[in-house]
């Protein structure tokens, strides 16, 4: 069964990928990089390669959603999978199902952080980071692949507000739901939290293993990662579109405060924008 990290883009997921790696795929709970991949993407070309989809249609490989989940699920074993996707339908085609997954932790990050990130990974100013974050009908995908492969690796994620919504609001997968400045500033507490909740809805030992859950938290600060990125790259990098280089994965981390650095009419913009949800989820 597929076990969800799901987020919108640049809200933490990796460096929950890179907590739960550690602790689930290692000894000792200290995380090395090749053990993210332990933790891959979905929706991705590689599961729908015995498929007949047209990767220059960009919601093709939609119709394999579930058809693709069947066939990881075969074995019957436990996979933890990273996602951007809105959890609901698309072209009436379901993203998943309770058949299909056991589970979900999603992770929101306030949007006045998110998109100083948005704007260093996708390269964008203030105005065209925040249209991006509004956009209903937004999706990603591989664009370094796309002569090659198209559009096999499409995500749909819509909008900041509604990617959030759809999985908090959705009723046919466990969730939990935990925000990244919490994760920031009580990682031990709400990284056991989530331990212990995964453990409950798999089934798995309900023993924690706080030696393990001390480790993967002082493994994973954000200075050991960007070092790490800056000594040897780092798999997730993408390729500038402006310079011939790679643009660096960890950015700001926990200096990312919206206070200090973002123009103030597009704190502004965002708070109206996002009114609702700030109400909801306490970011004043």
């Amino acid at each position: 069964m597929i076990f969800w990290i799901a987020s919108y883009p640049k809200s933490g997921n990796t460096w929950l990928r890179a907590l739960i790696s550690s602790y689930y795929y290692t000894n000792d709970g200290k995380f090395r990089e090749n053990l993210i991949k332990n933790i891959g993407q979905f929706p991705e070309k590689r599961f729908f390669s015995d498929f007949k989809y047209d990767p220059k249609i960009v919601t093709d490989t939609t119709r394999f959603w579930i058809k693709a989940q069947e066939k990881i699920n075969k074995d019957n074993q436990l996979r933890f999978f990273k996602t951007h996707n809105v959890f609901g339908k698309l072209n009436n085609y379901d993203f998943t199902d309770s058949k299909n997954s056991v589970g979900c932790i999603y992770v929101i990050r306030d949007p006045r952080n998110v998109i100083t990130s948005i704007k260093n990974h996708y390269e964008l100013n203030d105005d065209q980071a925040l249209k991006w974050m509004m956009n209903e009908k937004n999706y990603i995908y591989d664009v370094s692949n796309l002569e090659k492969d198209g559009y096999s690796d499409f995500q749909f994620i819509s909008s900041w507000s509604t990617n959030y919504k759809s999985w908090k609001l959705q009723k046919k997968v466990p969730i939990k739901i935990i925000k990244y400045e919490d994760l920031l500033s009580k990682t031990y507490s709400v990284f056991k939290d989530v331990i212990e909740f995964i453990n409950r809805i798999t089934e798995k030992e309900n023993k924690i293993d706080k030696t393990k859950i001390k480790n993967a938290v002082n493994s994973t600060l954000f200075d050991k990662l960007k070092n790490h990125e800056m000594k040897n790259g780092f798999s997730e990098a993408i390729q500038s579109k402006k310079k011939n280089e790679k643009i660096p994965f960890f950015f700001l981390g926990p200096k990312n405060d919206w206070k200090k650095i973002l123009d103030l009419n597009v704190q502004t913009k965002i708070s109206t924008t996002f009114k609702d949800d700030f109400i909801e989820l306490g970011y004043d």
